[in-house]
């Protein structure tokens, strides 16, 4: 399971997802059929998110099917940007 927050042009967001890697083509077609086309990723360590989202995680995540499956665990931009530092995100991966 991988969490990370998206940079999209309405803000960050926060999901857990089941697919290998932020930059999967599957994952990025699921993306573009939400309407996100553009995006930067940032991966972030699952342990972390868990003990900053407590139970809204594990709801969220009980709810993640075993592949090719994504949920937002925060839409709050504001929330999502402040809860982690720079130093706690992976390296970005850029979709154009």
């Amino acid at each position: 399971m991988k969490a990370g927050i998206i940079f999209t042009g309405t803000g960050p967001i926060l999901i857990l997802t089941s697919y290998s890697a932020f930059d999967d083509p599957a994952f990025i077609h699921k993306l573009e059929a939400k309407g996100i086309r553009k995006f930067l990723a940032y991966e972030l360590d699952s342990e972390l998110v868990r003990q900053k989202y407590g139970k809204q995680f594990d709801v969220v995540l009980g709810d993640v099917k075993q592949q090719d499956d994504l949920r937002v665990l925060d839409y709050n931009g504001h929330n999502v940007f402040y809860n982690f530092k720079f130093n706690e995100m992976g390296g970005p991966i850029i979709h154009e």
